[in-house]
């Protein structure tokens, strides 16, 4: 029989299988990467996560690798902060061609997170609560967290937004279609001109949001409507809704060029001009 200060192995859940995070987990303000810890597909506790670990934790939802791999590897460039851009010395076409064609990552270096210091055994690594550094891939108007500079934070989840925006269902809280979501982002936008004088939503967080909600939709939906089931279990529990039905995309994972056919129609759907 094993010691008392032997951890039993049932004490221990096994990869794939969901637990709740624990009260000094860290965790981002994405839910689905939260539900990768979640089942542990990456480390339970959210803390010294590696590139290799969060790229290969991207299957698991169904997404290609190099698709996959376009979130979460530029997420490991060193965080600049936009409010001090105009410290750099400016870099030239041919340095910036350069360093593209040495990283093409680096052409999303915007999505970067990783702060200096965070090395183990010469290697980068972010805790999940990074990911919440506003001005990298992380924006104001989200669906289901307020804005940075609001007293709630960017991080936790607002009960009130996830109900707003299961109400914003069209066939009485079965679904949520495209539209559905692209009308509900309209009016999020609507609510935080008036809640957050310090706004910043542009162009480039535009696309990052209907991006994000692109891959919600393909990833868990049919690319046109995604149950609400779905959707209380990824925001609310943070957790793949297998109970609910869903099922991994695996013969056919979301790529590329799907993605970027999704985001064009997201943004039809939203319908912000810039």
């Amino acid at each position: 029989m094993p010691s008392s200060t032997t951890p039993l192995l049932s004490q221990q859940p096994s990869t794939g299988k969901y637990a709740p995070a624990p009260s000094n987990a860290s965790r981002s303000p994405c839910p689905v990467v939260n539900a990768l810890a979640n089942h542990g597909y990456i480390e339970r506790s959210g803390c010294n996560i590696y590139m290799k670990d969060l790229n290969a934790s991207m299957r698991h939802v169904g997404m290609s690798s190099l698709l996959g791999s376009v979130f979460a590897k530029p997420t490991y460039i060193e965080f600049q902060d936009p409010a001090k851009a105009y410290l750099q010395k400016p870099v030239n076409f041919f340095t910036r061609l350069w360093r593209l064609i040495r990283n093409p990552y680096s052409f999303f270096a915007y999505f970067g997170c990783w702060k200096r210091g965070q090395v183990s055994s010469g290697k980068r690594y972010i805790n999940l609560e990074d990911l919440a550094t506003h001005g990298a891939i992380e924006h104001d108007i989200s669906i289901t967290r307020r804005d940075v500079d609001q007293k709630e934070g960017n991080n936790a989840l607002q009960q009130d937004l996830l109900d707003d925006l299961l109400r914003s269902s069209s066939d009485g809280g079965e679904t949520l279609t495209t539209e559905d979501l692209g009308n509900f982002i309209k009016s999020r936008i609507q609510q935080q001109l008036r809640d957050n004088p310090n706004l910043v939503y542009g162009p480039s967080e535009h696309q990052v949001n209907c991006g994000q909600l692109a891959l919600l939709m393909h990833c868990f939906g049919n690319g046109k409507a995604i149950p609400c089931s779905y959707v209380r279990a990824i925001f609310e529990d943070e957790r793949l809704p297998w109970k609910e039905g869903w099922q991994k995309r695996s013969w056919w994972p979301m790529g590329l060029f799907e993605f970027f056919g999704a985001v064009k129609k997201m943004t039809a759907a939203v319908g912000l001009s810039f």
